[in-house]
């Protein structure tokens, strides 16, 4: 296999096949703001080494000493490796001075002297505007590419192109790999997506990738629907109880191990206590679970379980809570990935799935995620349940309109019922697959023991 160039985030390397091929070029595209820069330096800064250093020229579209200033806020840039494995220079003062072509000379002679194993020209796309014809541009792509690939060094232009620009700029048909960074406004949010439109003689992962800026760099998150081969896996012959004898018995003697349930119903019906319920009395019985919550906060949760004589000092239970404000829905599905295998989870309750699916950028998408994470779940044999809220107090004729029902396993239906002046709690069986199941309506009471199953209505 041949040499891999990495970018320092692990989920980006794998979306370029384990790292960009090192010696090759290429251009990392977006319009202002998008993180090309910060991405050019991460991979600079990751790469650079005294006897390989790093070399990055300013052009004409943003000042060196702002390339600096702003660089220098970023947890990976290495004030000390400045001057020793990594140097910076301006081509600007040289292109207004003597054009293209004393760019060539200047980059020749650095390449002499520095010799070095990875750099980035920034902006690229501005040379093209000292080019006194197309033909010229042309030829000065033909010299800066033999400058480039005569030692083993691993280039990136960086650039302000729009993708509809890859089929009119030259430099596009030079490159050996091409990252566009695009961000989307999505109602009062901005996505910013990643995407490889090209790359030399390797495969990569397709499609776009969600990303966030931090300050150690970009983080991506790669489509989890493109990462899934499909695996046989062995079945457990054993169920394992949802905590509730009463749904048990519903249930047919309790879930298949790796099953996934889904919890519908109104607001107040439940939804969250019959989690809980899953995920204390899976721990009581040995099984570590994990609670991911965008609906109570930790001191909200700890007075919920508190109520019913729950504890979150238990080591083998996780709170994953994330705002659902500002939340990207592939970082929260990576986020959940990481907690199962560092806790080795056995139970997860997700609430609640109207959340996520508000943070998704349309149904495909968060299908395709939830999807994925359910099969990796079930090749685990790691159960999972998923509170899903539906608008209709009474009379429930849908559970949800996004197709998520027909993913799980189980659906349990909780309703309100009204009767002799009161609001009645009741739970209907819908769906168990592979199973049996009782399809009684049956009332139950909330009480500080939990959840206390009644008898089926008449």
């Amino acid at each position: 296999m041949s040499e891999r160039f990495s970018s320092g985030d692990r989920y980006l390397d794998a979306v370029l096949g384990g790292g960009l091929p090192a010696n090759a070029l290429n251009m990392i595209i977006g319009l202002p703001g998008s993180g090309k820069t910060i991405l050019a330096e991460q991979f600079m800064f990751h790469n650079a080494s005294a006897q390989r250093p790093g070399m990055y020229l300013s052009t004409v579209s943003e000042p060196l000493e702002k390339v600096l200033r702003y660089g220098q806020r970023l947890d990976f840039f290495d004030a000390e490796a400045i001057g020793t494995s990594v140097f910076f220079d301006d081509l600007g003062q040289t292109l207004n001075d003597g054009g293209l072509e004393d760019v060539l000379g200047h980059v020749r002679a650095l390449m002499a002297e520095r010799r070095p194993g990875v750099m980035a020209i920034d902006s690229f796309k501005a040379l093209s505007a000292y080019a006194t014809s197309l033909q010229a541009f042309r030829h000065f792509l033909h010299e800066l590419a033999g400058i480039l690939t005569a030692l083993p060094t691993t280039a990136f232009w960086v650039g302000e192109y729009g993708r509809e620009e890859m089929a009119t700029a030259p430099e596009f048909a030079v490159a050996d790999g091409i990252i566009s960074l695009t961000t989307r406004r999505e109602a009062e949010r901005a996505i910013r997506h990643l995407e490889i439109l090209k790359l030399r003689g390797t495969g990569f992962m397709s499609g776009e990738h969600a990303y966030r800026i931090a300050d150690d760099g970009l983080h991506v998150f790669p489509r989890l629907a493109e990462s899934l081969p499909f695996e046989r896996y062995e079945l457990q012959p054993s169920r394992v109880s949802s905590g509730i004898p009463a749904i048990d018995q519903m249930l047919a003697d309790g879930y298949w191990p790796g099953a996934s349930t889904l919890v519908a119903g109104p607001s107040g019906s439940g939804k969250t206590l019959m989690g809980l319920h899953f995920i204390f009395n899976g721990a009581a019985a040995g099984q570590a679970g994990i609670i991911a919550t965008l609906q109570e906060n930790p001191t909200q949760l700890d007075r919920i379980v508190a109520g019913f004589g729950w504890s979150r000092a238990d080591e083998s239970i996780e709170l994953m809570y994330r705002s659902p404000v500002d939340l990207y829905l592939d970082e929260w599905f990576y986020d959940l990935l990481e907690v199962l295998e560092r806790t080795g989870a056995r139970r997860v309750f997700i609430d609640s799935l109207g959340d996520l699916r508000r943070a998704a950028v349309d149904d495909l998408r968060f299908r395709e995620y939830l999807y994925s994470l359910l099969q990796r779940c079930a090749n685990q044999q790691i159960s999972v349940m998923m509170s899903q809220e539906v608008p209709a107090l009474f009379g429930v004729s849908q559970v949800s309109d996004d197709g998520i029902s027909h993913l799980s396993d189980n659906v349990i239906l909780l309703q309100f019922v009204p009767r002799d002046a009161q609001l009645r709690r009741v739970v209907t069986v819908l769906k168990t697959r592979a199973s049996g199941h009782e399809p009684d309506v049956r009332e139950f009471k909330i009480t500080p023991q939990g959840i206390v199953l009644g008898e089926p209505l008449a």
